[in-house]
């Protein structure tokens, strides 16, 4: 996957297709390739996730570090 592919999806997007993605594996039924496709999907899909989180949590960090330092400013 092209970062600009893992860009437009949205965390939820990602997420839910990455559900998708082991429920059909944990399902069974496919073939090696296919199985091995999926999982790599899959990979690709909690890459995505990860920087969502990772962003979401500096985000968080960065308004948490400024509301400290406004209190300190007090």
């Amino acid at each position: 996957m092209t970062d600009k592919v893992g860009e437009a999806l949205s965390y939820e997007q990602a997420r839910d297709e990455l559900i998708e993605v082991v429920r059909r594996l944990e399902a069974g039924g496919t073939t090696l390739e296919e199985s091995l496709a999926l999982w790599e999907r899959g990979e690709e899909l909690a890459k995505v996730c990860r920087r969502w989180l990772e962003g979401a949590r500096a985000r968080l960090d960065a308004a948490l570090a400024e509301e400290a330092e406004e209190a300190d400013a007090e």
